[in-house]
């Protein structure tokens, strides 16, 4: 599906864009491409299940899997970056902040192959990112901004394209079909931490929001994140 000119989401099984298991509907997170001249970038890549859903769907729209470059992990969870491995054999540098990088490295509790009843493959990252920091990726400028409470490793990633300013989230917020927050069983999820991340990222400008589940937020998104916060100020205080 195209976002604007040039970004897309190829991934994620809750609007039906690839599928894993029957009934499962969060055993695939969304996943992004971002088109440049010298190659691919990606955001998240699935559970590893879907990889050739993923690459059917990047076809249809004239992306080629063979000009991935980078894959970016917004967090370590399995249906986020469980392909990660399997993008690493083709060659694509695996980007994450630290905590994301030491969780998927080990492949342990962390990943949450638990919840889906499966072995989480571990992954060398090969772009240790830290917050605050920008990456210059074939001249585009992408923010990294350290988010956690869901796990420690959420991060969120900014960048400007189309004149506009765009927020690949992953599940620092829940989805308006399943609450404000991302899933609470998280091995490492911390309320107090997490309402600290919702009330920093209430404070992000935004024209577009690409969240880990589900549909895109291209109006106002920066509302759906203070109404998750003002939820953890009512919950979890």
């Amino acid at each position: 599906m195209m976002v604007l000119k040039d970004l897309y989401q190829v991934g994620g099984d809750l609007n039906g864009m690839t599928f894993d298991l029957q009934g499962a509907l969060w055993n695939d997170g969304n996943s992004y491409i971002l088109k440049q001249k010298e190659g691919l970038i990606m955001f998240d890549c699935g559970c590893g299940d879907t990889m050739e859903q993923i690459f059917q769907n990047m076809k249809y729209w004239d992306l080629s899997p063979e000009d991935l470059q980078y894959c970016i992990l917004t967090h370590p969870h399995l249906d986020h970056t469980g392909g990660a491995h399997l993008l690493k054999k083709r060659g694509v540098k695996v980007v994450a902040i630290e905590e994301t990088a030491n969780a998927v490295s080990s492949g342990d509790e962390r990943c949450a192959g638990y919840l889906y009843h499966k072995s989480f493959t571990p992954v060398e990252v090969d772009i240790v990112v830290s917050d605050g920091e920008v990456l210059n990726i074939n001249g585009v400028q992408i923010k990294v901004m350290h988010f956690p409470g869901h796990s420690m490793g959420c991060t969120a990633y900014s960048f400007l394209h189309e004149n506009k300013h765009i927020v690949v989230s992953g599940d620092i917020i829940g989805t308006l079909l399943a609450g404000d927050f991302g899933w609470d069983g998280s091995f490492d999820f911390n309320k107090k931490i997490y309402t600290e991340s919702l009330r920093r990222f209430a404070k992000v400008e935004m024209d577009i929001m690409l969240p880990g589940h589900g549909l895109i937020y291209f109006h106002k998104p920066q509302w759906r994140v203070e109404d998750a916060l003002n939820s953890a100020l009512i919950q979890w205080r």
